[in-house]
């Protein structure tokens, strides 16, 4: 097959009906974001089931995330965490976080999640620190705050997660004027270079078009 996005929108499809399979909480959060106006750039189901195993696998209790929008991702590190775990899951938008709190408690999961409004950049330093796992997935340009902040609010052996960093290949563009693309750089120089990262990265087509994702272990 040629290399299109509908087709890795197709495979993508497969993968999600044959490893993820439909569920009704997740998809009603897809629908109560949509509803409220909210853009589609939630986490693709594939990579929202990933976020849980990678949470399961590594034993992770307390989870950290970056940017809730409508909470998709952060129900499903949530059930990972299992009874007792705790997510705490920032959001700059105070309507989205309310659309999310509904979507999150609907779940079943809502006892498990802290969902604290503002600006990550001032939220962060207010959180106390030992997380297990980091989801990164807001605003682009402020990635390499959010690495560091990771890093001071984990301990070694914390697994840390940066999404979108492919930007339909631009990455490897040295002289983008793309804000977005400019602070991904600088988070994947950061990712190679900070001695507390020991990190790699995957490149992704799918449902969200040319993408991927970091994942680094603090050491």
């Amino acid at each position: 097959m040629e290399p299109t996005y509908e087709n890795w929108r197709a495979a993508d499809g497969y993968l999600s009906e044959t490893l993820v399979g439909h569920d009704p909480a997740l998809e009603a959060a897809l629908a109560a974001q949509q509803d409220a106006g909210m853009p589609a750039i939630e986490v693709a189901p594939v990579s929202g089931k990933l976020l849980n195993l990678l949470v399961r696998m590594s034993g992770a209790r307390r989870v950290l995330e970056i940017g809730t929008l409508g909470g998709y991702s952060t129900i499903w590190m949530a059930r990972g965490v299992g009874e007792g775990g705790r997510v705490v899951t920032v959001e700059a938008e105070s309507a989205n976080a309310a659309v999310a709190r509904k979507s999150i408690d609907a779940a079943g999961v809502g006892e498990r999640v802290d969902i604290r409004i503002g600006r990550a950049a001032d939220v962060l330093p207010t959180l106390v620190g030992d997380f297990d796992l980091v989801f990164i997935d807001a605003d682009k340009e402020s990635n390499t705050i959010y690495l560091d902040w990771a890093a001071r609010l984990g301990r070694p052996g914390t697994v840390v997660v940066l999404d979108n960093i492919g930007r339909e290949g631009e990455i490897a563009n040295a002289h983008s004027a793309d804000s977005m693309v400019v602070g991904t750089q600088h988070a994947l120089r950061m990712l190679g270079e900070d001695p507390r990262f020991d990190a790699t990265a995957l490149q992704t087509v799918g449902l969200k078009g040319w993408d991927g994702i970091a994942i680094a272990l603090l050491v």
